[in-house]
């Protein structure tokens, strides 16, 4: 079908009326032509009867009966030649403004003897016919597709609903179930929707399942690692002075960064976290942002705001994206603050492909860099905890943007 046709149900009720109209027009011209030649075979074999008749009549020096009249003025010219040829034809034409059968055959001296026979009634029933067929058809079509429309839009209200629960699983509500009624009885008869509905409810529930183990082993490995990386922290402070003893206290710091990242991931994982909230001044809280990030970071103020929101978990997100922004972008970096609008822009090489179609995944760097993607995993999840909106881009002049757009609370 061309694109023009639209949606399925549309695709079907042209496609049902289409068919209806050609099956109509097939059974009407069929019905049309068989009374037709009923008919008017009926009409003609009258009139060569009575031609017949109207000749022994004439050859006999009878008086011919009404009807009957040899070379009549409104005798078709048609019929007129082939009568004088010495051949007995028939033809359907208009006498006195009256359908009429006309029949002509030869007679002595060259002349044609012709008689009609009134073909009124034969073309009122042919006319009744097709008024009868075109109405019939009209309401047979009219039946017809509401009842497959009907049909059509139970199942294309059934697939809307299994595409909208596809779009709440890719979301993340892994919770969404379709629950088509067919599928859960198997006594009922399964069409291929049921099918499409039965497969997506199992790929939902195998993949919340997934992820939660995965979930469960973040957290287990994050709290396994909590005391031991104690002990170890405070081995590594007793040693003493010097470049081995700050490598090794070094790498236990980022050890105990990365286990702390874990157990926050693990923690929203939950989604159990709880706002703390309080009125805040947006371009204030970027400074502190910057100040306490202790890099070379612009801040620009272009409309000051003051939101409600929770201080602590936003300073964890433009926190992130700042260290994000110097450790994986290039200089200049620069905190823009335009109402609820807080953007943080680097002038790097930009996201990878991946993170600004799927976004932040834990775990997954590309293009040499370095790092294990916790970072904005965080910053995501925090601003989803914040009912704010993180959005990853590219601008057009190079560098890569992070647009955090937070929530207006009364």
């Amino acid at each position: 079908m061309p694109r023009w046709a639209g949606p399925l149900a549309v695709k079907a009720a042209v496609f049902i009326t289409v068919m209806c109209c050609a099956l109509a027009a097939l059974l009407g011209v069929l019905v049309h032509v068989s009374v037709t030649n009923q008919t008017v075979g009926q009409a003609r074999d009258l009139a060569l009867d009575q031609l017949a008749e109207a000749t022994a009549a004439y050859e006999a020096g009878d008086t011919l009966r009404r009807g009957a009249a040899v070379d009549p003025p409104e005798l078709p010219g048609a019929l007129r030649e082939l009568a004088v040829a010495g051949n007995r034809a028939t033809m359907a034409a208009e006498y006195r403004g009256r359908p009429a059968m006309w029949a002509a055959g030869p007679v002595r001296g060259g002349r044609a003897l012709a008689v009609t026979v009134d073909y009124a009634q034969g073309r009122r029933t042919i006319d009744g016919l097709d008024r009868a067929i075109v109405w019939s058809s009209a309401l047979a079509i009219g039946a017809t597709l509401l009842v497959g429309a009907f049909a059509v839009t139970r199942v294309t209200r059934r697939l809307r609903a299994t595409a909208t629960v596809a779009r709440r699983i890719s979301a993340g509500d892994l919770d969404a179930r379709v629950g088509d009624p067919r599928a859960a009885d198997p006594t009922r008869p399964q069409d291929e929707v049921a099918a499409v509905a039965a497969a997506l409810d199992s790929m939902a529930a195998s993949l919340q399942g997934k992820l939660r183990a995965e979930q469960r082993f973040t957290a287990d490995v994050a709290h396994e690692l909590r005391t031991p990386l104690t002990g170890l922290h405070a081995a590594a402070e007793l040693l003493p002075p010097g470049r081995p003893t700050e490598l090794v206290r070094d790498r236990v710091a980022a050890l105990r960064t990365l286990t702390e990242d874990l157990l926050e991931i693990s923690r929203l994982d939950t989604g159990r976290e709880r706002l703390e909230v309080d009125a805040e001044e947006l371009g204030a809280l970027a400074r502190r942002v910057v100040g306490a990030s202790g890099t070379d970071t612009e801040v620009r103020v272009v409309r000051d705001a003051r939101v409600e929101t929770d201080r602590r978990r936003l300073e964890r997100v433009l926190g992130n994206l700042v260290g994000n922004a110097h450790r994986h972008g290039r200089a200049p970096v620069v905190l823009t603050v335009d109402g609820p609008v807080i953007t943080v822009r680097d002038h790097g090489d930009g996201y990878p492909e991946y993170l600004l179609v799927h976004g932040p995944q834990r775990f997954r760097t590309e293009g040499g860099a370095k790092g294990h993607g916790l970072g904005l995993t965080i910053a995501r999840g925090q601003a989803e905890v914040l009912g704010a909106r993180l959005a990853f881009t590219n601008p057009a002049d190079g560098g890569a943007a992070a647009v955090l757009t937070l929530p207006r609370r009364p």
